[in-house]
Order: C-alpha cells, then sequence, then structure tokens
C-alpha cells in the first residue's frame, strides 16, 4: 500500500495548481492532507472522486479558511474517527484517523508556534497528543501517523541549524519531544530507508529558498515498531509544487 502525505496550504489552491492531474499520477491507496482551509462544501468533492477516491473524508476547522486536514482513499475503511475527543485539539481540526483491517492511518497537522500564545498552545498539544496516542496504541498497535509536525528532529533536517536554533520548529523543547515520541514506538519512516542531507519537505516563500534548497523537513510518515517488517520505501517527493511544503511518500506491505 502506497501512502502520502501533504500539507496542501489550501486545496482549492492546490487544486488550482493542478493537484488532482498530479494525484492520479502519484496513485497513492491513501492520501492524507494537512492545511486544507476549506469545508466541504467549498471543495469539488466529484472531481476528487473521478480523480479515483470514491472515499474522502474531510474535517476542517471551524475558523473558515484555517488548518483542516482530509484522508483520501481507493479502499474503503472500517471505520474514520473525526478528531481526538480533546476540544482545545479538535476546534482546529487537527486529527482525522482511519482504520483498516490490520493498521491504520491518521493525517495530523500539529500547530506551529508563531508567538508565545501559540508556542504555549503546541506544547500543550504536544503533551496531550502524546497521551492519546499511548492509550490509542493499546487499542491499535499498528498506526501510521503522517502529517505536518512542525518540527524538525535532527541539524540534518534544516539548512543552518545555528541561526534556527532559537526558532520555533526547531527549538531544543520541540525536538526533545518529537525525539521522545518516536521513541515511545515509532519509525520516521524517511530515515529508515535515508540517512542522506539536504532533504526538505518545507521551504519559505521568501527568498528563493525552494530554488536553493533551504528548507525544513517538517513532514513525515511514523509508522510503530510493528510495522517494521513491512516497510518497502519511503520517499520525499520534492518534484511537487502545488504547495510550500511537498509530499512525503511511505510503502508498506
Amino acid at each position: 500500500m502506497r501512502i502520502i502525505s501533504y500539507n496542501v496550504n489550501g486545496i482549492r489552491a492546490a487544486i488550482s495548481k493542478g493537484f488532482l492531474n498530479w494525484l492520479q499520477q502519484a496513485n497513492p491507496d491513501v492520501i492524507c492532507l494537512q492545511e486544507i482551509k476549506a469545508t466541504e462544501d467549498q471543495i469539488p468533492l466529484l472531481d476528487v472522486e473521478l480523480s479515483g477516491y470514491p472515499y474522502h473524508y474531510w474535517f476542517p476547522a471551524q475558523k473558515k479558511g484555517y488548518s483542516g486536514v482530509a484522508i483520501l482513499s481507493k479502499v474503503k475503511p472500517n471505520h474514520v474517527v473525526f478528531g481526538t475527543g480533546i476540544d482545545h485539539m479538535d476546534f482546529e481540526g487537527r486529527n482525522l484517523r482511519v482504520d483498516f483491517d490490520d493498521f491504520s492511518v491518521m493525517s495530523l497537522y500539529l500547530p506551529s508556534g508563531t508567538n508565545i500564545d501559540r508556542l504555549d498552545h503546541k506544547f500543550k498539544y504536544m503533551d496531550d497528543f502524546q497521551n492519546y496516542i499511548d492509550k490509542l496504541k493499546i487499542e491499535i498497535p499498528n498506526l501510521i501517523i503522517c502529517g505536518d509536525y512542525n518540527i524538525c528532529h535532527e541539524a540534518i533536517d534544516i539548512h543552518d541549524p545555528i541561526r534556527n536554533k532559537t526558532v520555533s520548529g526547531f527549538l531544543p523543547e520541540e525536538r526533545a519531544w518529537l525525539d521522545g515520541f518516536m521513541k515511545s514506538g515509532f519509525i520516521d519512516t524517511f530515515r529508515f530507508f535515508n540517512k542522506e542531507p539536504h532533504n526538505y519537505s518545507w521551504w519559505s516563500y521568501r527568498a528563493g529558498a525552494r530554488g536553493n534548497n533551504k528548507g525544513w523537513r517538517i513532514d513525515y510518515c511514523l509508522a510503530s515498531e510493528s510495522l517494521k517488517s513491512r516497510l518497502t520505501r519511503a520517499v520525499i517527493l520534492a518534484e511537487a509544487k502545488h504547495s510550500d511544503h511537498c509530499p512525503v511518500l511511505v510503502e508498506i506491505e
């Protein structure tokens, strides 16, 4: 099964840039979207279905034009869960899960910490999310959490670790949380297959960052350790340019 995660930075804008044509060519079985910035009535659902995804689930934020996640699937899931049941997480539309026969896939959009208020919110979210996942793993041991974590894990994952050490997304506390989250039983599937530097999934729109590959790797497909023997491939699809992010892909048997 081929699974893709993609922060589209507005699904309508991405569609206007050829996202659906790209989707048909990439042909994942499941694609997790983040930052859809739209409600279902604003999205051309028939076009999504004609692109090969009859099963599509949307979890927008209460605030219009903000945040929101979605999952599109070729295969009908057994069960769909919107949110986590934690109010301060769910009103911004940041978690959506689909359950298949022997594993589940989650689309996650972790908050950014652009100012002190949001940074406090981000840390609270991270703590509560860790607790939520710790309990969920008991029920669902085979879990793939795809999404925009808004954190670079290590220095190799950011173009300028020295100058960005005090910037949210690369703060020591954020990195320590992500490190601990991975060590709680998850595999960074991209790093499982690729140890090379200069591989990123997000670039600022400013100063020609993407053209100069001055990026950050903040999008991940994290898989439960129990799925390790089933992982066959994980790559970053940097040629897709419908957003300031690019898609990341994992394949499992």
